[in-house]
C-alpha cells in the first residue's frame, strides 16, 4: 500500500474507534428497538435482579397515592415499609460489596452513621412525551467535539444506552426535571459541634431544553435558565444570582450575573462554575456540586465502570416530610440518619479524573447514577493528595404531579472536616411547586436588576 495511502486508512481509523470511544456514533435500529421492551423507555434494565431484591420496573408512580391533591406535599407511598437491614460500622463487612467507597468511610468515621435499607422500590416515571422524545434522540443524538456537548437532541435522553462515561454525565445534565419549577428551602453547614444558621432561598428554574414543542434550533445552545434568590438571613438576604446554561459551554460558556444589595448592582459573574464556592455555602460546596453535577465536563477524563448494584438512596418521602423540623434534622457530623432512607438499585458508576493541566479542588470524583431517572444518587470526591474528601448524596423522590424523579436534598459530607452541608430541605416551607408562573422574561439580566432594587 502507498505511504499516503495507508497514512490515510489509519487515521480514518483512528477517528472512528475515537468516535467509538466518545459515543459519538448514534444507536443502531436494533440497540433503539429495546427502548420500551427489555429496557425501560429511558434505557435502565426492566428485569430485576436474580435474587429478586431489585424489582422488576412496571412504570414507576404513575398514580399519586390515596388523598394526594395537586399542591400538597407528596404523601409517601411507601410509608409502610419496615426496615430490611441497618447497616453500621459492626456488619458493614458483610454488605461491602454494595456500599459506595463514601458510605464505608462515614460508617469508620462516624458511629453515631447507620444506613437504614428499605424495600426497593423502581418508582421513577416520567410523562409519555419524554419517552417518545427519548426514542427519537437515541437515533439522532452525538457528541460534540471533546464530549464538550450534545448534538441532535431535545427533550429526551440523549444516550439511554450510554457507550461512554461522559455520555452517561450528559443523559443527568439532560434528564426530565419538569418544565418549569419554583421551590422555597434552606440550606445549612453545622459546625462539629452541630451550630448552624439556615439560609434561606427562593429558586426558579426554566427547563428550556425539557419544554414540550421545543426544537433544537430554538433551543439556540441553552440547556436552562436559573435564578436564585437569598431571603434570609438578614446580612445575606436580597442577593441574586442568574444563570443562562449553554449545551456546550465551550462553544459559549455559561452567562452568569449576580445581584449585591449592598453595591445595589447587577454584575457578570463569570466565575458562577467549576470549583468556585457555592452561595452562602461556607466553602462547604463548589458550584458544579449544585444538582449534584452541573456544568461542563471538559476539565475530566470520563470513564464508564459499568453497572453495579448498589445501597444507594432512594424514595426519600421521609427525609421530605412536612412533619420533621430542622431541628430533627440536623445533627452534629452528618445529617440524622433515622431520616433517610436506602434501597437497593442498579447505577451506572463513572469515574471521573482531572486532565493534565487542568485546575479544580477535587481531583478525582466517582459519581453512581440511577438507572432508571439519570439522577446522580451519589458522589465520593478526592482531593490532591487521592484522599477522599467529601461524601455527597442525593436523595430523590418521585414528585408524582409530574411526574419525575428530583432529589428532595442534596447532602454534602466533609470527612476532612468533620462537617456537612445540607441543601435543599423544605420541610417547613413548601415543596416544589412545577405549576409556578415562570416564564422566560423572568430570567433577562434586567428582570434581575428591577428585582434587586425594590
Amino acid at each position: 500500500m502507498h505511504g499516503t495511502t495507508q497514512a490515510k486508512v489509519l487515521g480514518a481509523v483512528v477517528l472512528l474507534l475515537g468516535a467509538a470511544t466518545l459515543g459519538w456514533a448514534q444507536l443502531s435500529p436494533q440497540e433503539i428497538a429495546r427502548l420500551g421492551n427489555d429496557l425501560t423507555p429511558l434505557g435502565g434494565e426492566k428485569a430485576g435482579n436474580a435474587d429478586g431484591s431489585i424489582p422488576a420496573w412496571d412504570g414507576g408512580i404513575t398514580t399519586p397515592p390515596a388523598g394526594y391533591k395537586p399542591g400538597m406535599r407528596h404523601l409517601d407511598p411507601y410509608a409502610a415499609d419496615k426496615v430490611v437491614v441497618t447497616i453500621t460500622a459492626t456488619n458493614m463487612a458483610e454488605y461491602s460489596a454494595k456500599l459506595t467507597e463514601g458510605n464505608k468511610a462515614m460508617l469508620k468515621a462516624y458511629p453515631t452513621f447507620k444506613m437504614l435499607v428499605y424495600p426497593s422500590h423502581r418508582s421513577a416515571s416520567a410523562p409519555q412525551w419524554i419517552y417518545d422524545a427519548t426514542k427519537k434522540s437515541a437515533a439522532t443524538a452525538k457528541l460534540a467535539e471533546g464530549g464538550n456537548g450534545v448534538e441532535s437532541t431535545v427533550n429526551g435522553i440523549p444516550f439511554p444506552i450510554p457507550k461512554s462515561g461522559v455520555e452517561v454525565i450528559w443523559n443527568h445534565l439532560l434528564r426530565f426535571r419538569g418544565e418549569k419549577s419554583r421551590r422555597l428551602f434552606v440550606q445549612a453547614a453545622p459546625t462539629r459541634g452541630g451550630s448552624y444558621t439556615l439560609v434561606e432561598f427562593e429558586e426558579d428554574f426554566l427547563a428550556l431544553y425539557s419544554l414540550k414543542g421545543m426544537t433544537e434550533e430554538k433551543l439556540a445552545n441553552r440547556i436552562l435558565l436559573f435564578r436564585q434568590k437569598v431571603l434570609a438571613p438578614a446580612r445575606l438576604a436580597g442577593g441574586l444570582l442568574l444563570v443562562h446554561e449553554s449545551l456546550n459551554q465551550i462553544k459559549k460558556p455559561r452567562d452568569a450575573w449576580v445581584y449585591n444589595p449592598g453595591q445595589r448592582r447587577v454584575r457578570r459573574a463569570p466565575n458562577v462554575a467549576y470549583d468556585n464556592p457555592g452561595t452562602a455555602s461556607d466553602g462547604m460546596r463548589t458550584s458544579d456540586n449544585l444538582d449534584m453535577f452541573n456544568g461542563a465536563p471538559d476539565r475530566y477524563n470520563w470513564k464508564l465502570v459499568g453497572k453495579r448494584e448498589m445501597y444507594v438512596p432512594y424514595n426519600a418521602y421521609k427525609l421530605h416530610s412536612g412533619s420533621l423540623k430542622y431541628k430533627e434534622i440536623f445533627t452534629p457530623l452528618h445529617v440524622n440518619p433515622d431520616h433517610l432512607r436506602y434501597e437497593l438499585h442498579r447505577v451506572w458508576v463513572v469515574d471521573a479524573t482531572l486532565k493534565e493541566g487542568a485546575r479544580h479542588i477535587y481531583k478525582r470524583r466517582t459519581f453512581y447514577v440511577d438507572e432508571d431517572s439519570w439522577q446522580i444518587v451519589g458522589v465520593d470526591t478526592y482531593d490532591n493528595r487521592d484522599q477522599l474528601w467529601r461524601v455527597s448524596e442525593g436523595h430523590p423522590i418521585n414528585y408524582y404531579d409530574v411526574p419525575t424523579i428530583w432529589v428532595t436534598a442534596e447532602t454534602h459530607t466533609d470527612l476532612q472536616a468533620g462537617r456537612y452541608l445540607a441543601y435543599g430541605l423544605s420541610n417547613e416551607t413548601a415543596p416544589f411547586d412545577f405549576t409556578a408562573d415562570v416564564k422566560e422574561a423572568d430570567f433577562a439580566p434586567d428582570a434581575l436588576r428591577r428585582e434587586g432594587v425594590r
